[in-house]
């Protein structure tokens, strides 16, 4: 089995010491293996996938236009 070196900040090893409880080592493995599975599944779903870049692009776009469309007329201060 690899290991691992994993830096985190001070302040979450901190909570972490407090439960000495926990294999840690365990609950990272377990994220780990959830964010490959998601990965992999992500991966079977664009497998087939005509988008290029440049469409997925456009597609940002019309999106990020859609929602300040739909946000703007909601942050008029009343009066």
């Amino acid at each position: 089995m690899a290991n691992l070196t994993l830096s985190i900040p001070d302040a979450l090893y901190e909570e972490m010491k407090r439960h000495p409880e926990i294999r840690w080592s365990e609950v990272a493995r377990q994220a780990l293996a959830r964010k490959l599975e998601d990965l992999r599944r992500l991966d079977a779903l664009l497998a087939g996938s005509t988008l290029g870049e440049s469409d997925v692009e456009e597609i940002g776009r019309k999106v990020k236009a859609g929602v300040w469309k739909k946000h703007k007329g909601r942050s008029k201060p009343p009066g």
